[in-house]
């Protein structure tokens, strides 16, 4: 069985994106690209079929890591495609969380930073209005909390 993750921020072209290429250059360091598989989605509908933020792409490339896809708006049906959505910040939470009519999903929905091992901080900050060091600090948030993710997959999900 394949285990399907869904990265949710705001508009889908820094957080989301980056924690969905992050996620799939950890997991083929890790050899499991047969057994985990990847996508993002943003609450808004503001930049669909948009690539990733040149800003963010940057920052991600120094680490070695090229953000490829293109923004789409979260959908009630990803509910059902995905075993794990993980939320950047408490109002994408309650976002994806309202789009559950039935509430049925609660159960799949996690904040992305509870992965976190390196990091006390509770919630992805966006850094679009910001600067390069904000761009910076959400890579090296989103390294630590996709490892941590990784890893309670391995233990808990494969």
């Amino acid at each position: 069985m394949t285990y399907k993750l869904l990265f949710v921020c705001l508009g889908n072209i820094c957080r989301s994106p980056s924690a969905e290429n992050i996620m799939n250059h950890l997991i083929k360091e890790a050899n499991l690209t047969d057994k985990i598989i990847c996508d993002s989605a943003g609450t808004s509908a503001y930049h669909i079929g948009s690539p990733p933020d040149r800003r963010m792409s940057a920052a991600a490339m120094q680490k070695g890591i090229e953000l490829v896809g293109k923004a789409r708006k979260f959908q009630a049906a990803d509910f059902e495609r995905f075993n794990l959505i993980l939320a950047m910040d408490r109002e994408n939470y309650r976002d994806i969380l309202y789009s559950d009519r039935q509430c049925q999903y609660e159960d799949k929905v996690k904040m992305m930073c509870s992965f976190a091992t390196q990091y006390s901080e509770q919630e992805v900050p966006d850094p679009y209005y910001g600067g390069e060091a904000g761009f910076n600090y959400v890579i090296d948030l989103l390294l630590d909390s996709c490892d941590g993710l990784l890893d309670y997959i391995v233990k808990n999900q494969l």
